[in-house]
């Protein structure tokens, strides 16, 4: 199938040979709407060593997912992988006359599913289903939102900050402004591995470079620099994405800083939908803890929330 160009687009034609009508999902999602499509490529474009941008034509899809949720996708033609995997939205696509057609996301070839994606061309298929999973809450009264990236961590920020500084809409969410500023603290092993810096400066964000290697910005990690800033006063909110262990370092330091802090987890997942149960962890509550599917009640959790000693 030839992807459609999305200027002058007409994209009956996706619809037509891959989208087929939505299906409804349990629980938290149900009042949402499920799109569950055979999709062509567009464009899988190189970023850094091991890391891509993919971007997928189906307008039902971009039309419906918020930043925060994330979309599943398996190779329509193949047994193995036979389950598939979950990948966080990057950003939706519009045409020359603001209407979505595609959604972007961000992989990190590291497994047999990445490396298949890595081969993947314009016009060739994957079959997806989303939206899945919550959006990120509205962050209205918020004085400033820190992010918090490592590695490929950034991915979900991006849409993000365009919603909450009025950039663009999602979903339903009309586009207006949540928040007075956005700051960044990214990090990854070293330099040649960042991507979307520019990106998130343009868009007005103030960011902080971190490299383990010390190639690129502080030598040392993401808690290094939050350590740089020292306590935030009042009206702050972190929301951090990336490895377990950086996140559970941050969930620590806004423990101690009390300082709410959001985290979203990158568990492996079967289904997407709640059904399988694969992607629980643990959460506090009043009788001591109980389980949460991340792809139903998440993938953003509160950090005080989470039972880190045992996820």
């Amino acid at each position: 199938m030839t992807p459609v160009s999305p200027s002058g687009g007409n994209h009956a034609s996706t619809v037509q040979s891959g989208c087929h009508p939505p299906i409804s999902a349990p629980d938290r999602v149900s009042a949402r709407r499920l799109v569950h499509a055979t999709v062509p490529v567009v464009e899988n474009q190189f970023l850094a060593p091991r890391t891509y941008r993919l971007r997928l034509e189906c307008p039902e899809l971009a039309a419906a997912i918020e930043p925060g949720q994330f979309l599943m996708l398996r190779f329509p033609d193949r047994l193995e992988p036979l389950l598939g995997r979950a990948f966080a939205l990057l950003d939706v696509v519009r045409d020359s006359d603001e209407r979505p057609w595609a959604v972007d996301i961000g992989y990190f070839v590291v497994g047999k599913t990445t490396r298949l994606l890595e081969r993947l061309r314009p016009g060739d298929l994957l079959t997806i289903w989303g939206p899945l999973g919550q959006p990120f809450p509205s962050y209205h009264g918020v004085r400033e939102l820190v992010l918090i990236a490592g590695g490929i961590g950034q991915t979900p920020f991006v849409a993000l900050v365009r919603r909450v500084l009025g950039l663009s809409s999602y979903g339903s969410r009309p586009a207006g402004q949540e928040c007075e500023r956005v700051r960044l603290v990214y990090g990854t092993r070293s330099a040649d591995l960042l991507t979307g810096v520019e990106e998130f400066a343009r868009l007005g964000v103030l960011v902080h470079i971190c490299t383990e290697d010390g190639t690129a910005g502080r030598r040392g990690r993401v808690t290094d620099v939050l350590a740089d800033l020292s306590k935030p006063a009042t009206g702050v909110q972190w929301v951090a994405c990336g490895p377990h262990a950086m996140l559970q370092a941050v969930a620590e330091l806004a423990r101690q800083w009390q300082v709410p802090c959001q985290v979203t987890l990158e568990t492996p997942m079967a289904c997407g939908t709640g059904i399988c149960y694969s992607c629980v962890t643990r959460v506090r509550v009043a009788e001591g803890w109980d389980y949460r599917r991340v792809c139903v009640d998440g993938p953003l959790f509160d950090a005080a929330q989470l039972v880190w000693e045992e996820n």
